[in-house]
């Protein structure tokens, strides 16, 4: 039921546009299902035409309604919808990496995002970023043209800086600034793999790397990660099998598991790359979140074989979408001219701000909070998924991330089209597989998996199963 509140300062259509677009995704509205019609909707909710019209209008260019002539408005059918009465079944729901991608961007109205990859709001540096906004604004900064293909110079240079401090010697020069680390995974991995390639990848690992790969016409070959870290002999023994040229890892607070290579994994990694003609992709892109000093490959490799790749999406915003490879000179040129190619430059505007939002004197100070913050998280939620009989792959106390399953709950893909319905968003562990099959392990985000209400929804999945299995 769709309650506008008047006295809101949310302006009235924005209510009507977010209120049906959670009905629509939680399936309160069905597909097909007709709306009121303006005139209808306007007298039960006592607003105006206009702004009924306005709303209507915004739902059917977002892809949320459609307007049939002389009809009305219907919900509109969209992929991965359950078949109408009388359609045969869909053979495939699409419930892998594409849908996940759909859900976070899509469906951000669920009320709870225990399976989502970003922080809430209230955990980010939106301070930082509005005193930056602000700075640029007053500072008559030049706003219109291009930026530098390498990015804005003087965050490359910070980085360059912060790197450095983390035992990485590199300069500025050695630095390309990307729309986040997804771009500059993309861009590594179109300059390394060719179609066929066997292409190494953490099993389980990054979605959106491996549906890139896959895009590329890789084969994808996991490696399985332990809770402490890498099976280094399946690795040694995968290599050798499938001779493959690059491994794309992320060593630390490694997303979905939460792991964390020691230096000793490290150095047999790089032993392995040097004897095989192996090409290292480091994703480190959750250092920041890391309240421990440790190594990386890229400190330990000095970029020779490494491309050290990080981003400030999960601790600025999102929004800001800016990232960063560091990698050799010959490498790194070759990796802007596909930057180029394909994107021309990155936004020196967005790069501007996230320099602003880091040299403003609060930015350590906001990473320490939220180090301590997450631990606090990763200890509460650790407590409540042992409560109701979970297993816990690791307990890492830092990162965003609990890898987890239920002894009852034996498959994640079907619990998670289930409690979606009711408004949760989980992150089965079949799309974090490099070769995806039904498993019980989900990944949780501590910092949205404090809410009350998933408990009680996964309290509830718990004993339904218990009790099908008595019958």
């Amino acid at each position: 039921m769709l309650i506008l509140k008047p006295e809101s300062t949310i302006p009235l259509v924005s209510q009507i546009v977010d209120g049906l677009r959670r009905m629509i995704a939680d399936q309160s509205l069905k597909p097909d299902a007709k709306l009121p019609s303006i005139r209808a909707f306007a007298a039960a909710h006592g607003v105006s035409v206009f702004t009924v019209v306005e709303a209507y209008d915004r739902l059917v260019a977002q892809g949320w309604l459609v307007s049939r002539a002389h009809a009305g408005f219907f919900v509109k059918r969209r992929p991965g919808d359950a078949p109408a009465p009388g359609e045969p079944p869909a053979a495939d729901l699409n419930f892998d990496a594409r849908w996940y991608l759909k859900q976070i961007f899509e469906s951000r109205n669920l009320p709870i995002k225990a399976g989502c990859g970003w922080l809430p709001h209230d955990w980010l540096f939106e301070d930082g970023v509005r005193r930056s906004l602000r700075q640029l604004a007053t500072d008559g900064a030049e706003l219109g043209g291009y930026g530098s293909p390498h990015g804005h110079m003087a965050l490359r240079a910070l980085i360059a800086e912060t790197l450095s401090e983390q035992q990485i010697a590199v300069t500025a020069e050695q630095v390309l600034l990307t729309q986040g680390s997804s771009q500059a995974l993309d861009l590594a991995a179109r300059h390394l793999v060719k179609p066929g390639d066997a292409v190494l990848v953490d099993d389980p690992g990054y979605p959106n790397l491996m549906f890139m790969l896959r895009h590329l016409g890789a084969r994808l070959v996991g490696v399985p990660r332990t809770p402490q870290g890498y099976d280094v002999a399946a690795l040694e023994a995968l290599i050798v099998e499938h001779r493959p040229s690059v491994f794309f890892t992320q060593p630390r607070l490694q997303s979905p598991t939460g792991s964390v290579a020691p230096i000793a994994q490290l150095y047999r990694v790089l032993q392995l790359a040097e004897a095989h003609g192996l090409t290292l992709v480091e994703n480190d892109l959750y250092a920041d979140m890391d309240p421990l000093q440790r190594p990386s490959l890229a400190s330990l490799d000095q970029l020779r074989r490494v491309i050290h790749v990080g981003s400030f999406s999960k601790t600025i915003s999102p929004n800001l979408r800016v990232g960063f490879l560091a990698t050799a000179p010959a490498t790194l040129e070759a990796l802007t001219q596909l930057k180029m190619v394909s994107g021309l430059t990155s936004s020196d505007i967005t790069e501007r701000i996230a320099f602003g939002a880091l040299t403003e004197g609060r930015w350590r100070k906001h990473l320490k909070s939220l180090r301590d913050r997450l631990a606090e998280s990763h200890g509460r939620v650790a407590q409540r998924l042992t409560g109701l009989g979970f297993e816990l792959f690791g307990e890492p106390k830092a990162g965003m991330y609990l890898w987890a399953r239920h002894p009852d709950l034996t498959d994640a893909a079907e619990l998670s089209r289930q409690v979606a319905g009711e408004g949760v968003m989980l992150g089965p562990g079949h799309l974090f597989l490099a070769q995806p099959r039904t498993t019980g392990w989900l990944r949780f985000n501590v910092a949205f998996s404090e809410d009350e209400r998933l408990w009680n929804v996964l309290a509830a999945q718990i004993a339904s199963h218990a009790q099908q299995a008595q019958v």
